[in-house]
């Protein structure tokens, strides 16, 4: 069991709701207000947990300025109010900066007992 600080178990919780609020959000036809909410709990908690130093650096590399700009820019066009436009470049921006994590998500979920079975079939697995 991974044992963690009292600030990453906040910021489990803040990452939890801000992922809660941009779904809901979306659900309820892209309401501006619950998708502000959720991209700024998103940010905070994402903060919390793998620290402040440690986030600047992930978003701010410079392979990743093209990644950070439409992830940001997203979250800053859903905060002065049009919401489809701003997560459509955040998922894309989000796209881009997770991008490498992907396989490895994959590989996990390949060793779940029903999903792993689906992604093993063989029109799928490629």
């Amino acid at each position: 069991m991974i044992s963690l600080t009292d600030s990453q178990k906040i910021g489990m919780g803040l990452t939890g709701f801000g992922v809660f609020f941009l779904f809901f959000g979306m659900i309820l036809f892209f309401d501006k207000a619950l998708l502000a909410i959720g991209n700024i709990l998103f940010v905070v908690g994402l903060a919390f947990v793998i620290g402040l130093e440690r986030t600047f650096r992930f978003f701010f590399q410079k392979h990743k300025m093209k990644a950070t700009s439409f992830f940001l820019g997203g979250v800053f066009i859903v905060l002065i109010g049009w919401p489809i436009i701003g997560v459509i470049l955040e998922f894309y921006g989000f796209f881009l900066l997770f991008r490498g994590f992907f396989p490895v998500v994959v590989g996990f979920i390949r060793r779940i007992p029903v999903l792993g079975y689906l992604l093993n079939l063989p029109f799928i697995s490629g």
